[in-house]
């Protein structure tokens, strides 16, 4: 079964503004779970119970392909919505599927209005694997109308890196398995702006997501 390592590593300049509020992780080895990250306390006053970014980050500008096969621009196609970003890939034991899955089973909660305003969307680390047929059968499990992307891993680790994510190249290993490190949180992006305003961290439960999905898709500010 391919498997991931642990990273804890920040990168380039959004590093340095991120460094105050997390440290990133990643999906964790077949033996066990990922580092528990640090992070600064939450406001006293947000709505939110995720992380809310002292930093906004502008939505990486990042075009792929989706799960029909068609070309995906991230900035124009979900310009004035609520977008919830996370990068993994669909071999990883463990955090890829319980985060998606988590987030999931928070959608379904939400009335279908709100449903709608909210997209999810799962960038893959591992393109070469995440064929856009493989990607939709995996995302169909967890939610039907998520957005896949999938393409040129050099892309994605650029737009990665804008926002303090760190994404190494996938290793084949002697054994045949594939090595694939990658940052585990998840960003929310509100509809005033298209820029990133709250994080959830790797291991944030379910119940997070179902508080503040129904903020996040009205676009209630942090």
């Amino acid at each position: 079964m391919p498997r991931t390592t642990r990273t804890t590593r920040l990168a380039g300049a959004a590093a340095v503004a991120l460094a105050a509020a997390l440290t990133l992780t990643a999906c964790g080895s077949s033996g066990g779970g990922s580092t528990p990250a640090k992070v600064t306390k939450q406001k006293s006053d947000s709505p939110y119970q995720g992380t809310v970014l002292t930093k906004n980050f502008e939505k990486p500008d990042l075009q792929l392909t989706d799960t029909s096969g068609q070309p995906y621009d991230l900035r124009q196609q979900t310009n004035g919505k609520t977008t919830l970003l996370f990068f993994g890939y669909t071999s990883c034991p463990d955090v890829c599927p319980t985060t998606m899955g988590d987030i999931g089973v928070a959608m379904k909660a939400l009335p279908a209005e709100e449903r709608q305003k909210v997209n999810v969307v799962f960038v893959s680390t591992d393109p070469q694997r995440d064929t856009p047929k493989v990607l939709r059968t995996w995302l169909d499990s967890m939610g039907s109308d998520f957005i896949g992307l999938t393409g040129d891993l050099a892309k994605v680790k650029t737009a990665a890196r804008s926002l303090g994510i760190m994404i190494e190249d996938p290793v084949v290993n002697a054994d045949g398995t594939v090595t694939s490190t990658h940052g585990a949180q998840v960003l929310a992006f509100l509809p005033s702006d298209d820029k990133a305003h709250v994080l959830y961290l790797s291991g944030t439960e379910e119940k997070t997501y179902e508080h503040d999905l129904p903020l996040l898709a009205k676009g209630v500010a942090a």
